[in-house]
């Protein structure tokens, strides 16, 4: 199931929270090999974590992390602006429609439709929200989960070739792309919504208000 948990709600979960800085630290320092910062427990955090993001959560049937994203607005610090800003050519983003989304991650071992039950997530705070797009850095690898997925970005900006390529991308979420991504995760889009009511009320998500 998906939950949406901001930074300041974790510790009310501690099995998730865990999961996912663990998780991520596993993903992003040990198989990808980025240099990141892992604490003396294992976890992986960056300074935007400390600005009170929204995370989107896949709790597997036991309780454990099965993966997760983080959402911040691009009106306040962000690391599309911040770190790969060089790559939009259009200067810095930054408007109360497009949020970033960051830290895209997945457990070892979670099912094929995690990925896709994530986006189906996010198109669910983009509708709550009132969100146009969402803007995010992904490598090569990510576009062909994106494509398989049925959630290809328009992309903004790259550098470097092949299997070292970066780029921003910027998504939308139409009800097309709502009702392919529902089909790849096997979530629907009833059970979906329910997930994000159950967080933000059936009246939507206008009123909880990042901190950043």
């Amino acid at each position: 199931m998906l939950r949406y948990l901001y930074a300041s709600e974790l510790d009310a979960h501690p099995v998730l929270r865990r999961g996912m800085f663990t998780d991520r630290a596993d993903q992003f320092r040990n198989r990808l090999g980025w240099d990141v910062s892992v604490d003396a427990q294992g976890e992986e955090r960056d300074q935007y974590d400390a600005l009170n993001p929204l995370y989107v959560i896949w709790e597997q049937p036991d309780g454990s992390h099965g993966g997760s994203m983080r959402f911040l607005p691009t009106t306040g610090s962000v690391m599309v602006n911040e770190v790969f800003g060089h790559l939009l050519t259009d200067g810095p983003i930054s408007s109360p429609l497009i949020w970033e989304c960051t830290r895209f991650c997945l457990a070892r071992g979670a099912g094929s439709g995690v990925a896709a039950a994530l986006m189906l997530g996010g198109g669910e705070i983009m509708k709550g929200f009132g969100i146009a797009h969402f803007a995010a850095v992904f490598d090569y690898r990510m576009e062909r989960v994106y494509r398989a997925i049925g959630a290809s970005p328009e992309v903004l900006g790259s550098e470097n070739t092949g299997r070292h390529r970066i780029s921003v991308g910027l998504w939308s979420f139409s009800a097309s792309a709502r009702a392919r991504v529902a089909l790849r995760a096997g979530v629907s889009p009833t059970l979906s919504r329910h997930w994000f009511e159950r967080a933000f009320g059936r009246r939507g998500a206008g009123g909880r208000r990042l901190s950043a």
